[in-house]
């Protein structure tokens, strides 16, 4: 009978900490959802570092009444030319076993016609999920760390591309609060990288309201 009570009591704590690290790791979620709704820009590193480009990032959460991650609608731009975006992405989050969290990468027919629609992420409700191509390979798994900020990268050359000659493309984040430090590579297959920064990731400031 004691054996059996520890036994019970055994099971009973490992489900409470597997409940609290579950609980957790949903904090996390909304957390980073939270820093990178907004949006942001590299202006700051451009003025200091003529290497690096003056760049608008706008990532606005869409489609709140999914039960299906957590979604943003992503668009960068320079700021010379920010009605011609060079990239739109759609981004899901979900939570993963282990605590980390997975950044979904999707794209769009197509994608210019939704050019700005950060500011009106409502037009969305027109669109359907099924509609978005997975750019499978690309997601990014991020963890939390010590100092709150969120750190992840893609899985090594899992992610293809074909721009300027590259086979794969790499990405490496961290998500603070306040800013995004983005670093977006492309590498041909001699592992050459062929476009993206050199010397560091873009220095993404939040406008803070």
């Amino acid at each position: 009978m004691k054996k059996l009570l520890i036994a019970i009591a055994g099971c009973i704590l490992s489900a409470g900490v597997s409940y609290g690290q579950q609980e957790k790791g949903m904090n996390d979620l909304h957390v980073l959802y939270g820093y990178m709704q907004g949006s942001f820009s590299s202006q700051e590193q451009s003025k200091n570092d003529t290497d690096y480009y003056d760049i608008r990032l706008h990532m606005s959460p869409i489609w709140s009444k999914s039960n299906n991650g957590k979604w943003l609608y992503v668009e960068q731009a320079m700021a010379s030319a920010l009605d011609k975006p060079y990239r739109q992405r759609f981004y899901k989050l979900i939570q993963l076993a282990d605590g980390s969290i997975e950044s979904i990468v999707y794209t769009v027919s197509d994608p210019l016609r939704f050019a700005g629609a950060w500011k009106t992420p409502e037009v969305f409700e027109q669109l359907s999920v099924d509609s978005l191509e997975l750019r499978d390979g690309c997601s990014i798994i991020l963890r939390k760390l010590d100092d709150g900020s969120f750190k992840g990268s893609t899985n090594a050359n899992n992610c293809p591309s074909n721009l300027r000659g590259a086979t794969y493309a790499t990405s490496e984040v961290v998500v603070h609060h306040d800013k995004m430090v983005s670093w977006d590579r492309g590498f041909d297959s001699r592992d050459k990288q062929v476009w993206g920064a050199e010397k560091g990731g873009y220095i993404f400031m939040k406008e803070l309201k």
